[in-house]
């Protein structure tokens, strides 16, 4: 903790809080809630959120660009879109901490060289496992590909439930969220854009 004038309690960003300011942070929100973090049935919830959170955003420990450092190029010249689809993904607002629920596109154009296919669903986990907005994060996963495999074109496309306006506010349950990020050749092509926008249907 650091001290100033105005609040003897302000956690020190510097440094990690700690996992028992963690979970009194976590007793101090049921009791804010008008619960007794004491009873019964709470007693151990705060070990179980923070525990929680520590897999929720373990995104914040790995780096994106390693995920796709390892690269093959024995190819036979293999030059049309590669695309994941339907990728399940899982993350957290970053205005109200709750869920974003949804499924990811992604697709690339090989500029002499491919990722294995694999890592670019984990590529979309580890931004997913940080406090997001969804627009962030879709940008995020396009530019990552773009900036470390050099491809001729990038395609990003998620379509997700934000239950920070399906669950509270405006109550709006059957809606659902879409973005996407075009570069390169499929954001100036519009046969190649069109070609991802068929083949993820």
């Amino acid at each position: 903790m650091t001290e100033n004038s105005n609040n003897k309690n302000i956690i020190n960003f510097n440094t990690d809080p700690s996992r028992e300011e963690a979970m009194q942070a976590v007793k101090t929100l049921i009791a804010w809630a008008g619960d007794n973090p004491n009873r019964e049935g709470l007693i151990e919830t705060p070990k179980r959120v923070v525990d929680a959170y520590k897999e929720f955003f373990e995104g914040y420990k790995m780096n994106p660009d390693e995920i796709l450092s390892k690269t093959f190029e024995e190819v036979e010249g293999y030059d049309e879109m590669v695309i994941i689809k339907n990728i399940r993904l899982e993350s957290h607002c970053e205005h109200h901490i709750v869920p974003i629920l949804g499924i990811a596109h992604v697709a690339y154009m090989p500029n002499k060289k491919v990722v294995g296919i694999s890592k670019l669903a984990r590529l979309v986990d580890v931004y997913a496992k940080r406090l997001q907005i969804q627009e962030t994060w879709t940008a995020q996963i396009a530019e990552t590909i773009q900036r470390v495999l050099d491809p001729l074109g990038v395609a990003v496309l998620i379509d997700a439930s934000n239950q920070c306006m399906t669950t509270r506010g405006v109550h709006k349950p059957e809606s659902s969220t879409v973005t996407k990020r075009m570069l390169g050749v499929v954001k100036t092509d519009e046969n190649i854009r069109s070609e991802f926008m068929e083949l993820i249907r």
